[in-house]
């Protein structure tokens, strides 16, 4: 029996106010290369910061015999 939706593990990370795009960048590109991870949203906080929310599919591995 297939599951009716996919199923997501999320992750946060926080800049700091001073973080520049490249350096931000370079850190989620790593991620998404290395883990697998994509990007679910992004958010600039009133001081600055910036939430980065990244998530992956969760795969079942459901025995056959």
């Amino acid at each position: 029996m297939q599951p009716s939706g996919a199923v997501w593990e999320f992750r946060e990370f926080w800049f700091p106010r001073g973080t520049t795009r490249e350096v931000a960048r370079q850190a989620l590109t790593e991620m998404a290369e290395q883990g697998r991870w994509e990007l679910s949203r992004v958010a600039i906080m009133h001081d600055g910061r910036r939430k980065v929310e990244l998530r992956r599919k969760v795969y079942r591995v459901q025995r056959t015999a």
